[in-house]
């Protein structure tokens, strides 16, 4: 069985596929505990079901074959891959969005990953796992959430050090303490080769908690 929060039909706000319809299973639990973290709710299981029941509740998003398996940190569970495979055999397109801090080497190749890496701001900058780097293909994703410049820095600087350069590098500002604008004034002055990324589902239906469709 796997523990789960909640599972809703959304638009999807934060990859290369935003703006897309997309159905989202978010797992229960995590392992960090980010300072600025918008789904604490997400620590708590509401329901538990296996692969087979998880297919069916999503059923009635057909014909959305677009899905996202987030949490918390879904990757905690190893009944994940079970449902990934169950998933990839009913013809969805699976993205994984994780924290960076749990081992890639299992996820296989067809699964597009969203990678996490925590930034100083978050309170948990050493979580990430150097190792995940080379289990990234050119279809993965990379994101930073920045608070300030310190944060900006310090993914800057990652870039540069590893070599970012094949898979797309998404920055994210914390709103409530860095705007969108002066993060777009550091990427110009630096002619950094990432995205600025705000939060699209945010942008429509403001900071409800939970699953916002």
């Amino acid at each position: 069985m796997i523990d789960l929060r909640e599972i809703f039909l959304s638009i999807q706000g934060e990859s290369t596929y935003s703006g897309l319809p997309c159905i989202f299973i978010r797992l229960a639990g995590c392992n960090l505990r980010c300072s600025y973290c918008d789904t604490v709710y997400s620590y708590e299981k509401s329901l538990s079901l296996d692969s087979a029941g998880i297919l069916q509740k999503i059923s009635k998003y057909e014909p959305v074959k677009l899905v996202e398996i987030t949490g918390g940190e879904p990757l905690l569970q190893n009944q994940v891959y079970s449902l990934i495979a169950s998933l990839y055999t009913k013809g969805y397109r699976i993205l994984l969005e994780t924290n960076g801090s749990l081992s890639l080497e299992k996820t296989p190749g067809y699964v597009k990953k969203i990678v996490d890496v925590k930034c100083p701001g978050s309170s948990e900058q050493n979580s990430f796992l150097l190792s995940n780097l080379q289990y990234l293909k050119r279809d993965d994703e990379l994101k930073f959430v920045l608070t300030d410049y310190d944060d900006y820095c310090f993914a800057k600087e990652f870039i540069k050090t590893h070599q970012i350069t094949n898979i797309p590098v998404h920055f994210s500002p914390v709103t409530t303490t860095l705007s969108p604008e002066r993060l777009a004034e550091w990427i110009l002055k630096d002619r950094l080769a990432v995205r600025l990324h705000l939060q699209i589902h945010k942008l429509i239906w403001g900071s409800k908690e939970e699953g916002v469709f």
